[in-house]
């Protein structure tokens, strides 16, 4: 991997010495280019261009953006950026071929995955010399697969990013062309605890990769994103868990039980999806000396998390009850594992053992949960599969209510999707220490 170090400020330059080459902004340098100490330089215009800012002795290049290129031997990058969209591919190689350069460059931002597969087929198609980068979190996959998209070099960061989605050099030299990337689909993610997690997995086992986000609010061509990008595997989450299944090749029986994927694998191109939620409602379960059998379970929600748990509960001999405000989902999820349904308020928690939260309440919302918690008392248990001091967890614990924490549940599904992609078992202590 060939790392450009985009400067910040020309004192960035004392940062410099893991890059390949270095870009000066001049925008960002007050207009001066600073010693560069030997390392290959190339020095980005915004508007005019005006050799005579340049060093006497300069031979790098010269990033002209789209401006009409200039008399000198000097290399030059013609470059486009745009920072609402990416262009189709059809139309980035239009924008490239109508410039005059010797690499050329296009850098847009990354709204899903369709620009990703755009910013790809692009770089298949064109002929030339080029760098092909997509901006912001969804885009940084892109600085990171130099030789897939054939790019002449990428940049990383020393000091502050100069772009959205950058990676520092140093990360990106240990990471390198070849490193294994993992993810999460879901929308949204900014509260996601999962690559501090996988990341810190991937670290300790020793194992040179990356678990990116890939926050989106649809999935088409995903399948072709991680077959393109060389996508190792990614984990799945809200509100994807169900529709992800029509991308993919093969899924297991406890997916196809479930009716919902949260881990996907790649296999040199064939996809295959599993449901390690199960997994991790066993270890939550197990942690909080909780076994179901013989005992009555409610299951508050509808959704991919609680069609796991129900596929769970099935498997043992307890007495399970599926209660939600959307009686049509809650109803056809009781139908499937042959549970009962009932309203929400005709729930009464004093009829049960646990009470397992399925909702979004406490994450992605403040509530109130769909039953009334106020007779919950110390001869319960409560399993609130979202993670982290919860409304419904502070209430537990002033009621001395027994706690299955769904910060457990999240670290053994996290561990159970890391074997699947790496062989690595017993990552959850690992896991586990990442989560409040």
């Amino acid at each position: 991997m060939r790392v450009c170090a985009s400067l910040s400020k020309a004192s960035d330059v004392g940062l410099i010495d893991e890059a390949d080459m270095v870009e000066v902004r001049l925008d960002l340098s007050e207009n001066t280019v600073p010693d560069t100490r030997g390392k290959d330089t190339l020095v980005t215009y915004r508007g005019a261009i005006d050799l005579s800012v340049l060093p006497p002795d300069f031979e790098g290049m010269i990033d002209i953006g789209e401006e009409e290129r200039p008399e000198t031997r000097l290399g030059i990058v013609a470059s486009h950026h745009d920072y609402e969209a990416t262009p189709n591919s059809e139309r980035i190689l239009s924008i490239l071929n109508s410039m005059d350069a010797d690499v050329y460059k296009i850098a847009s931002s990354v709204r899903d995955f369709r620009d990703l597969m755009s910013i790809l087929d692009a770089s298949r198609s064109f002929k030339g010399k080029h760098v092909m980068l997509g901006m912001g979190s969804l885009g940084t996959v892109t600085r990171i697969r130099q030789n897939i998209l054939g790019n002449e070099f990428t940049f990383g960061y020393v000091g502050e990013p100069t772009a959205p989605g950058q990676l520092n050099v140093s990360e990106m030299k240990a990471l390198g062309d070849d490193c294994m990337i993992l993810g999460i689909l879901g929308n949204p993610l900014g509260k996601s605890r999962s690559p501090a997690m996988q990341n810190a997995a991937l670290k300790a086992a020793g194992i040179n990769g990356i678990y990116l986000p890939f926050e989106c609010a649809d999935l088409e061509q995903v399948e072709e994103v991680i077959r393109g990008y060389d996508i190792r595997g990614v984990n799945v989450t809200i509100p994807h868990k169900q529709t992800v299944i029509e991308h993919l090749d093969i899924i297991d029986d406890a997916a196809k039980s479930i009716g919902a994927v949260n881990t996907v694998v790649n296999d040199d191109g064939v996809l295959k999806g599993y449901n390690t939620d199960v997994k991790g409602i066993e270890v939550a379960l197990k942690r909080s000396g909780f076994d179901p059998e013989d005992k009555r379970v409610l299951i508050m929600g509808s959704g991919g998390a609680a069609r796991a748990c129900a596929h769970f509960m099935s498997k043992t001999e307890c007495d399970v009850t599926i209660t939600g405000r959307n009686r049509d989902t809650g109803r056809a999820l009781a139908d499937d594992f042959e549970m009962l349904y009932r309203t929400p308020e005709s729930v009464s928690v004093m009829m049960y053992d646990l009470i397992v939260n399925c909702t979004p309440v406490g994450m992605y919302s403040d509530g109130p949960y769909p039953i009334n918690t106020t007779h919950l008392n110390h001869h319960h248990t409560v399993f609130d599969m979202v993670y982290g001091e919860t409304p419904l967890v502070k209430e537990c614990i002033r009621k001395e209510c027994k706690i299955a924490y769904g910060a457990d549940m999240l670290a053994g599904q996290g561990a159970a999707s890391f074997e699947l992609w790496t062989g690595v078992k017993d990552s959850f202590d690992v896991m586990r220490r990442e989560l409040p």
